[in-house]
């Protein structure tokens, strides 16, 4: 695992033009495609995720409510329980998208990668380097996060905020890679996730 800490927010990124493609499964059928978009299915509920909390951070810029306010307005939120219970922006979600990944990481790629006689060995590896992207900018927020609930300044939330749109941005383009490279293969080797 690369070490990522010292990266700029700048240099923490997934290279997408470096992303292997992978085979076509010659016996996927469309029920297996079908099977494998299931995986897109969850995705779209950490993106929908995401997309509140861009939301708080876009009302702060457009200074419906000044950054000092972001803490109760986040606490306001429906998830306000998970925000106060790991005390960052990204709260819950952040962590249930860490363990996403390692459960991808640890159990459905080396199965896939296995179960396709290591025909998606660079795919696989080319996505577990991007996770490693990802847990670096969940744990920047957290921190940037954290930073603001303690000194809610301009420039604190303006940290926040461009850490937030990075991971973001990351996270999207991770998915699309992730189910338009995999959903053969999920659901001819693994059936369902």
């Amino acid at each position: 695992m690369a070490d990522l800490s010292t990266y700029s927010l700048d240099d923490l990124t997934i290279d997408e033009a470096a992303r292997p493609r992978a085979p076509k499964v010659p016996d996927a059928t469309d029920r297996h495609r079908r099977q494998g978009r299931q995986l897109a299915a969850i995705h779209r509920h950490y993106l929908m995720e995401m997309a509140r909390i861009g939301a708080v951070l876009a009302r702060i810029e457009a200074r419906d409510a000044p950054p000092e306010n972001l803490r109760q307005i986040v606490l306001s939120l429906d998830m306000a329980e998970n925000f106060r219970v790991f005390g960052t922006l990204c709260g819950r979600e952040c962590q249930v998208l860490k363990l996403h990944h390692d459960i991808e990481s640890t159990d459905m790629f080396p199965r896939i990668e296995a179960a396709g006689g290591g025909m998606f060995r660079e795919v696989v590896a080319k996505l577990v380097s991007e996770h490693e992207v990802v847990h670096e900018l969940i744990v920047r927020l957290g921190r940037a996060a954290d930073t603001v609930a303690e000194d809610p300044s301009e420039e604190n939330f303006a940290r926040a905020a461009a850490t937030y749109r990075k991971l973001e941005e990351v996270v999207r383009s991770h998915f699309g890679y992730e189910e338009t490279e995999l959903e053969e293969a999920i659901g001819y080797y693994l059936g369902t996730i």
